[in-house]
């Protein structure tokens, strides 16, 4: 507050920023957050390229005993 009052702001708008700053401050999402939250996600996204790989592996080999 006090560098708010040095810049020109009135007490009470000092004050009133900075606790609508404290307010936003709670609510932000962190990066810690995001991957916390991403991390089930990227778990389930591997498997499905492992997934997708093994299922490629059977069409190509399906695709090659036929030509053959």
């Amino acid at each position: 507050m006090d560098k708010l009052k040095t810049a020109g702001f009135a007490p009470e708008q000092a004050e009133a920023v900075v606790r609508a700053i404290g307010t936003a401050q709670d609510e932000l999402v962190t990066k810690a957050d995001l991957e916390q939250a991403l991390a089930p996600i990227r778990t389930d996204l591997t498997l499905l390229k492992w997934m997708m790989g093994a299922v490629l592996a059977g069409i190509v080999s399906l695709i090659i005993k036929a030509l053959l």
